[in-house]
């Protein structure tokens, strides 16, 4: 039978911000394509100082970063689509972008689950 972590009071409720905040971040890019991702963004800015010190803190470090890099591909290709030959690209790009972020907020949350920080 597998022990379960026990975690302090503390830690606990950072980490329940946390899986929230990917909830968050997952419901806006499935029904807005991630344009209402600034909502939990402002809350990872403003809480991760709260983790620091904890497996934690990476997490809203990986939210951050992954809502950043999402932005700026979905810019890339905003740009591309504004000419003609540049449409093709833009859609893969737009793809690429919506499945870089999916596997990005599984893995975090499923890395989350198991107490496990995110990679630097």
């Amino acid at each position: 039978m597998a022990q379960e972590l026990v975690l302090d009071p503390r830690l606990q409720s950072t980490k329940s911000l946390a899986w929230w905040l990917y909830i968050g971040h997952g419901l806006s890019f499935l029904f807005s394509l991630g344009a209402f991702s600034f909502i939990p963004l402002i809350i990872n800015y403003i809480k991760k100082d709260d983790a620091t010190g904890t497996f934690v803190y990476s997490h809203h470090r990986w939210q951050i970063r992954s809502f950043w890099w999402y932005f700026f591909w979905m810019v890339i290709g905003g740009v591309l689509f504004l000419t003609v030959i540049g449409i093709p690209l833009a859609w893969l790009i737009w793809l690429g972008a919506w499945v870089w972020k999916a596997y990005r907020l599984l893995k975090g949350l499923l890395d989350l689950n198991d107490n496990k920080p995110m990679p630097v």
